[in-house]
């Protein structure tokens, strides 16, 4: 992925709003189909869930439990998405080859698509069926990657796709609980799946976090002294690895809660390094700070909870999957939307917004139940519904942004 793009006027929702013969290319470049299924995901994903949690009877009684299912689709369904969409994008950057289009893209996005609506309960298609078709997808993808990247001699970047194999087999050993052939598959799969896009953040916010600040910041006189030390950056990643590792041996124990505590610790140093709060006027940086923050308060929450049983963290998985893991999301998708297609790195208004409301989802959904335990159901609509509108606003700046052509002319 690009830090920097040549700054050009930005696009509105109601670009050529007049110009009845627009163009629509939903599979020129990686990003555009798989960002734009994120965001209607998202949407769908948690009005479905909302709907369940007030109307459990709606439920179909065969199908695999509410809670199983929506975690599973914001995993590998929506999270995915959005990761396929950026190394989709960014591998072609890293190899100097062709960006993925056309036939690959239908195809692949007709698999991530195939695999939703087979884990659809009201679509009733058998487990077996089911676990087949959804389980296709990260193989598909990988190998995909694996090939471009081999070619190419970018042998350091193939730990990307032996991340999506990991997924793959955490979304297997789910399917194998839901079968009723592993013991608590489906609560192990989506933990370790956790474990590993917290990884990934780790990785790609590595590199981009610092890249992207120190781009934004370089107007500033005198130049900011933003560096990464080496001691910190080991142990960010090992830290981050150690979480999964302990969550393998030594699931629901109290090295759980040391080791995240120690993560989020170091987390939080190394976010410490990247001065983010020199970006409060850049929007599209800050979010990407704002999100890695959840990672660390994610992390410490987790510590909490297992150590000392703190009732304020016991929703630490919120503070990682609506406050991390859909931050960086959108943080990726906004900003590589906007330089992918020729448009200037300036956040539309409405996405300061966009921004704000999942943080503020976030906030409800992991901090209020301690406030307020009789109004459970309340912080659960409420925070739904903050997200719901994130996306929704999402989509309405960002549709057409990700469905016509570069406002540059070039392919992509």
């Amino acid at each position: 992925m690009r830090s920097s793009i040549s700054e050009v006027p930005i696009a509105t929702p109601s670009e050529r709003a007049g110009n009845k013969a627009i163009r629509l290319v939903p599979f020129a470049c990686g990003f555009r189909p798989f960002f734009l299924l994120a965001g209607i995901d998202a949407v769908l994903n948690l009005t479905v869930w909302l709907t369940v949690f007030l109307k459990p009877d709606r439920w179909p009684q065969t199908a695999v439990s509410p809670m199983y299912w929506h975690a599973h689709e914001m995993l590998f369904g929506f999270i995915a998405a959005a990761i396929a969409g950026f190394l989709l994008t960014a591998v072609p950057g890293w190899t100097g080859r062709p960006s993925y289009a056309g036939r690959p893209l239908i195809a692949l996005s007709a698999l991530w698509l195939s695999g939703r609506l087979a884990m659809l309960p009201l679509a009733h298609v058998a487990p077996w069926p089911s676990a087949v078709i959804d389980l296709a997808f990260f193989p598909a993808l990988a190998l995909t990657l694996t090939s471009s990247l081999v070619r190419a001699g970018k042998l350091r970047n193939l730990p990307f796709p032996a991340l999506l194999m990991a997924l793959f087999l955490a979304n297997l050993v789910f399917h194998l609980g839901d079968l009723g052939i592993v013991p608590s598959g489906e609560h192990i799969g989506l933990g370790v799946a956790a474990d590993i896009v917290c990884i990934l953040i780790v990785v790609v916010g590595g590199r981009i976090i610092p890249a992207f600040t120190r781009s934004g910041l370089a107007r500033l006189v005198p130049p900011i002294d933003l560096r990464s030390h080496s001691v910190v950056e080991y142990a960010a990643v090992t830290s981050i690895v150690a979480v999964l590792a302990v969550d393998l041996a030594a699931p629901l124990s109290q090295w759980n809660g040391a080791v995240a505590l120690a993560a989020g610790i170091v987390q939080a140093v190394r976010l410490s390094q990247w001065h983010g709060h020199r970006t409060i006027r850049e929007p599209l940086i800050l979010v990407l700070h704002v999100g890695y923050a959840w990672l660390a308060i994610g992390l410490m929450l987790k510590g909490f909870w297992f150590l000392f049983a703190a009732g304020f963290a016991e929703k630490w998985i919120h503070a990682l999957t609506v406050g991390s893991f859909s931050t960086m999301i959108l943080a990726v998708m906004t900003r590589a939307s906007l330089g992918h297609t020729g448009r200037a790195l300036i956040a539309p208004a409405q996405m300061a917004l966009t921004y704000g409301l999942v943080s503020l989802a976030a906030i409800v959904r992991v901090f209020a139940p301690a406030i307020f335990p009789d109004a459970y159901a309340t912080i659960v609509m409420a925070a739904g519904s903050l997200w719901i509108a994130a996306f929704v606003i999402f989509l309405w700046v960002y549709a057409p942004i990700l469905l016509r052509p570069r406002t540059d002319g070039r392919p992509g």
